[in-house]
């Protein structure tokens, strides 16, 4: 789903303790076979420093949990999925969350994405008067 990232202009980048010669045969063994071959920078972290930055590096059997963190062009942490390591992530929804912070970002947070939002769907408006009133904007039934 590369495409659909340059597509959000989304710079996108694996991190994992391995060394680059692992990534490397990993990718030629193992993914080009499966999906392809990687067409993002895999980085290595062998020392776990950026696994430390980002709070998912265990020291104790030196690997880092599986993490998707969506940094915005500012340089801001604005969402995180860490999952344990026999769980993979969904790709899909980490793309509606780059959508959601990009609707959010491009109108300055006038419009807000409810839970479950989808482009195209209903936002809300923040302000005084959604207070207490959600629920006359946004129902179950939107979701």
């Amino acid at each position: 789903m590369h495409k659909e990232f340059q597509g959000l202009d989304v710079q996108v980048l694996s991190c994992s303790v391995d060394s680059v010669y692992t990534h490397k045969v990993w990718n030629d063994h193992e993914l080009s076979k499966a999906a392809g071959n990687i067409p993002f920078p895999m980085l290595s972290d062998q020392n776990g420093e950026i696994g430390k930055m980002y709070g998912v590096y265990d020291e104790q059997s030196g690997v880092s949990l599986r993490g998707t963190f969506i940094i915005d062009p500012d340089g801001y942490l604005q969402a995180m999925e860490i999952l344990s390591m026999p769980v993979g992530r969904n790709v899909n929804e980490g793309i509606r969350q780059i959508k959601a912070n990009q609707l959010v970002r491009k109108t300055k947070a006038k419009e807000v994405t409810p839970a479950v939002w989808e482009p195209g769907k209903k936002t809300l408006k923040p302000g005084i008067e959604l207070v207490g009133n959600v629920w006359q904007e946004w129902t179950v039934k939107d979701m």
